[in-house]
């Protein structure tokens, strides 16, 4: 997930610099200076793209997303950088998420560079998060330290940890390492459902139809534990799910 118009706290996102290889932007995202080749959408696709992205901006302002005050003072956190953990399948919810809740920091969210990617990162440029992209060869590993600096220049970060592909509602050990390593909360979002559609992909993703009562919840997770202990995946998977009801089809 994830990262602009409309937000503040962008210092320093012009000036990355990591020993690995300089970072630049590119089509409002980062992606390193190195890369031989990073897919693009460029003419009519990028002006269908944005009108898609119109009416999904205007779809998401009419959904009733309520939060209590205590769920209220957890998504909107905002003395530190933080990682925003959400499931894939309620990636429809992201740009709101971050419109309404997370205004105060860019959001930056790692994508691929391939021509998948390419439409996912022009399609965030234009929702108002920042994407994070790297070269094909070295991806994982220059996006991670990406993804760290962006952090540590005052950004949030988004993770999907069961994306791109699944399985559903699973959290890889990987995920964590950039929490880790600048030693950040993660801000985990649930959402319940009202009226919605599910899809028949992978991770039956949600799709609330317009004016859904959407229920937010929230769980804020130290990068370490109180006894000092690193942060397991088997937690962060335990505590999303615990935010995350599904009901049954």
């Amino acid at each position: 997930m994830v990262k602009s118009s409309g937000l503040t706290g962008q210092q320093g996102s012009a000036s990355l610099s990591l020993a690995a290889g300089r970072r630049c932007l590119h089509n409002g995202g980062l992606q390193t200076e190195d890369s031989v080749f990073i897919n693009e959408v460029r003419g009519w696709r990028r002006l269908l793209l944005w009108l898609l992205s119109l009416l999904l901006r205007g779809w998401g302002r009419t959904l009733r997303m309520e939060a209590d005050a205590e769920t209220l003072v957890r998504l909107t956190k905002s003395d530190e950088p933080a990682a925003i953990v959400v499931w894939h399948n309620r990636l429809f919810l992201s740009a709101e998420i971050f419109r309404r809740y997370r205004y105060r920091r860019a959001v930056y969210s790692l994508v691929s560079a391939s021509k998948d990617g390419a439409w996912v990162a022009a399609f965030y440029s234009m929702v108002g998060m920042r994407p994070v992209r790297g070269s094909s060869n070295n991806f994982g590993r220059e996006a991670g330290r990406a993804l760290i600096e962006v952090m540590r220049t005052g950004n949030d970060i988004g993770i999907t940890p069961d994306g791109p592909r699944g399985p559903l509602y699973t959290v890889e050990p990987g995920v964590l390492v950039v929490t880790r390593r600048n030693n950040a909360p993660m801000i985990l979002v649930g959402a319940e459902f009202g009226p919605a559609k599910r899809l028949g992909s992978w991770d039956r993703f949600y799709v609330p139809w317009p004016f859904t009562r959407i229920k937010m919840r929230c769980t804020v997770l130290p990068a370490r534990n109180a006894d000092g202990t690193k942060l397991g995946a088997d937690e962060v998977r335990a505590a999303l799910l615990a935010i995350n009801p599904d009901k049954p089809e």
